[in-house]
């Protein structure tokens, strides 16, 4: 079984759009995952433009691929990686930890990981 950061059982992170290196709507790897997708982002403006800087346009549907496009708010399965270079950078989104995939702890903290954990309620009302 897939566990997340804190060791339990790793949480959908996103549906729709369907995503994952799987594209289950599980962040969760494979040695074949080169990019190790295993962050459960939230997407905000900074950062989609910070990663289509870096090369990687979320926001450009890729009807090959099977990929939509991402938006403000939407839920994706980042590379670790290119999220400790957003997080450097100042860019990085908030994080759903539950559904952040254990091997994250390989490249970074517990603690960092936690100072960006995304709250649902900050979207209610």
């Amino acid at each position: 079984m897939e566990k997340n950061i804190f060791g339990e059982p790793l949480k959908i992170c996103c549906k729709n759009p369907i995503t994952g290196y799987f594209r289950d709507g599980l962040c969760r790897t494979e040695i074949g995952d080169t990019g190790t997708h295993t962050v459960c982002a939230v997407m905000t403006e900074d950062f989609l433009k910070f990663s289509a800087s870096k090369g990687n346009d979320l926001i450009t549907p890729m009807p090959y691929y099977q990929f939509p496009g991402l938006k403000v708010g939407d839920k994706w399965c980042l590379c670790v990686t290119r999220w400790i270079q957003a997080e450097k950078a100042g860019k990085a989104p908030k994080l759903i930890l539950e559904a952040t995939h254990e091997k994250t702890l390989e490249y970074t903290s517990l603690n960092l990981l936690v100072k960006y954990a995304f709250k649902e309620t900050s979207f209610d009302e």
